[in-house]
């Protein structure tokens, strides 16, 4: 891929633009409310296009594009789909509620509903789960800046990139708060549905001209195929052809990433607390005109919702397809630190030999089924070997001389096709897992984990950037610009988000109660800075293979320690006016409990359905609470506000009518109409 002149200018002008209006749109924020909620002034338009930036970032385009490109497929589209239905209940079940409240964050609705104590224990653990989604959102999209750098010949580093990131979006979040996030998102929003849609175009174009395809056999096992394809079949032919088995919505209920199991429930409770209840998301709807724009602004952006799976999901399992061999060459470099640990733990193993400098000649003759590990004396030799062979992985001397395997190390994958693409390697390390596992039990010992990846899957969106777009006429830098305005739209929003809740949560109610307004802003001010460093500084530690191959899970999983005792505290709360304090108290802190003690007891349960029974447990332990100690008389919520509260009912039929799309879609991606 090459960067021309052209791509250069749209790439630098659409940056200029985005933090030009974001800054200018915002200059006049004199109070807290001005800069946190926007002046409580957003129209439904600006609504609707900032929760889908918000909201579509690297988690989507890398995250859900690369697990598209794995063997769950269409089924990774329910976080979207099921998030269409998800708005249209928060649009009139909760958001009456929030608005008539006049609350700035979130946990400032559980002291208005429970008491101080609740809010306080809601803001130190979003606060701590912001910093994780912080580095995973900066990580994705400095890991896609290096991707793309490596296409074009060049070297750049995480850090380099995840620095670029941070920047942006810390220049407008500090000089204008909410409304400039409204504004930049507004540009940033279009552009990526836009750019989305160009990928989704010239990939099809580009399956449409190929001459051989990867396809995955079947999701079960992830077998892997290079298909030969006919001449006379259309690019959406040879689609359908190549991945209808991956078309399906529901997965088997053994399936560790989204088993069909998790959508009766476990997925629904990350998607009402991120919908309803998480405050880099809600933050929008707060700074509502009126209850009418953000109900109006929630239903348009469930619409858009639905068209986000073709234009990021799609592309994904396409990627696949196409360019299997790069994402095999770029689990490389993944593989050579755990395979170096498993020559260290197994050194009688047949899989590995270790090769000191080897040349390039040797490395490319290099046959499937051994593994080189190719060791260099520096890290830039190691870097720069060209060879794509999965089968060689470079090294430096140096690390992995200082790599050890802990004694009782096992190893073992998260990518279904791992075990179809290295069959040798996977039956020794079936066998030597089978004894470490046996020796640990009988030492009374717990293992630890390292994981082998065959592909790379989170570069799918990388890989459709450099190899399918046309070269020369600025596409590739306003495609490029997109992405990156997605993941600087969901940095901005969160860090928006997280200087919301410490400046109003914590610093204005412990540390300066009297503090007046321009104190607070500045407090806000500082903090976008503060965590932007964070983000800069945890991106690149988020590369490690050994976390997971994918970054859309682990920004999943890690908040499944506060969303299913969240979502309860606020849903039990409101349907059931005599719960006391205690009870959303209790809620919050079993959640942390139960979700920790059961990923460690049970690490084989999916996290989604881990999430549901949490979910169960935190509303028993609520519901017996209030049935020991209900409050005396039903709690009533008082109006704050001097908002316009009266319900849309355009945006109702609208809700409707997204709602009914949505279980159309399910009907036509189900097994019963896919096996005919």
């Amino acid at each position: 891929m090459q960067f021309s002149i052209w791509d250069i200018l749209v790439f630098l002008g659409f940056v200029i633009t985005v933090v030009t209006v974001g800054i200018t749109k915002s200059r006049q924020e004199k109070t807290s409310e001005d800069y946190f909620l926007a002046g409580r002034g957003l129209t439904w338009w600006l609504i609707g296009f900032s929760l889908i930036a918000a909201n579509i970032s690297t988690e989507q385009f890398v995250g859900m594009s690369g697990n598209a490109a794995s063997h769950v497929g269409l089924a990774i589209a329910s976080y979207e789909w099921m998030a269409a239905i998800t708005l249209v209940v928060v649009a009139f079940g909760f958001l009456p509620y929030f608005l008539r409240a006049g609350i700035y964050t979130m946990p400032e609705f559980l002291e208005y509903r429970y008491n101080g104590l609740a809010r306080t224990i809601m803001a130190v653990a979003t606060m701590l789960i912001y910093m994780l989604l912080l580095g995973s959102v900066t990580y994705s999209g400095a890991l896609t800046i290096r991707t793309l750098a490596g296409q074009m010949g060049y070297s750049v580093p995480l850090v380099t990139g995840s620095l670029v990131i941070g920047i942006i979006a810390m220049l407008y979040v500090a000089a204008g708060g909410l409304k400039a996030c409204a504004w930049a998102d507004l540009i940033q929003g279009s552009a990526l549905i836009i750019g989305g849609a160009a990928i989704m175009v010239f990939a099809f174009i580009k399956l449409g001209g190929a001459r051989e395809a990867a396809q995955i056999v079947d999701v079960n096992t992830g077998a892997v195929a290079i298909t030969p394809l006919s001449q006379d079949q259309g690019a959406l032919e040879r689609f359908w052809m190549l991945n209808k088995v991956r078309m399906n919505m529901f997965l088997p209920k053994t399936d560790f990433v989204l088993p069909w199991t998790a959508l009766l429930l476990g997925l629904w409770i990350p998607n009402f607390y991120y919908w309803g209840l998480n405050q880099y998301i809600t933050q929008r709807t707060l700074g509502s005109a009126s209850l009418r724009q953000g109900q109006r602004g929630i239903v348009f952006a469930a619409f858009l919702k639905l068209l986000i799976p073709f234009v990021i999901v799609i592309p994904g399992i396409i990627a696949f397809n196409l360019f299997s061999a790069n994402m095999q060459a770029e689990a490389v470099r993944d593989n050579a630190r755990v395979m170096a640990k498993y020559l260290k733990a197994n050194p009688a193993t047949r899989m590995v030999r270790t090769v000191q400098s080897p040349s390039d000649e040797q490395a490319a003759s290099w046959q499937p089924g051994r593994f080189m590990l190719a060791l260099y004396e520096s890290d830039a030799l190691a870097k720069a070997v060209k060879i794509r062979n999965p089968y060689v992985l470079p090294l430096t001397s140096g690390e992995f001389e200082s790599l050890s395997a802990a004694p009782f190390a096992v190893f073992r994958t998260e990518d279904k096709a791992w075990k179809n693409v290295f069959p040798e390697l996977a039956a020794e390390v079936a066998d030597f897992n089978e004894d470490v596992s046996a020796q640990a039990a009988a030492a009374g010992k717990q293992t630890v984990t390292e994981k082998f990846i065959a592909y790379k899957y989170d570069t799918a969106m990388a890989q459709l950037l450099g190899n399918v777009l046309p070269q020369g006429i600025g596409i590739v830098g306003f495609v490029l610009a997109a992405l990156l305005g997605a993941v600087v739209s969901s940095l901005a929003a969160m860090l928006n988000a997280a200087s919301t809740i410490f400046s109003m949560d914590i610093f204005k109610k412990f540390i300066s109660p009297q503090a007046g307004q321009k104190t607070v802003v500045l407090v806000g001010r500082i903090c976008v800075v503060a965590f932007s460093v964070v983000a800069v500084m945890l991106a690149p530690q988020l590369g490690n293979p050994k976390i997971s191959n994918s970054i859309f899970t682990i920004i999943q999983e890690g908040q499944g320690f506060i969303s299913p005792g969240i979502l309860a505290a606020f849903v039990f709360g409101l349907i059931f006016r005599k719960a006391p304090p205690a009870a959303g108290v209790l809620a919050l802190l079993t959640n942390f409990a139960a979700y920790g003690a059961i990923k460690w007891a049970v690490p084989s349960l999916q996290f989604l359905n881990r999430m549901a029974v949490c979910f169960v447990l935190c509303l028993a332990v609520m519901g017996i609470v209030t049935l020991i100690r209900p409050l005396a008389r039903p709690l009533e919520f008082k109006s704050k506000t001097t908002l316009n509260l009266e319900s849309s009912k355009g945006a109702a039929i609208a809700g409707i009518f997204v709602v009914a799309i949505t279980l159309i879609l399910y009907l036509i991606f189900s097994p019963l109409v896919l096996a005919r």
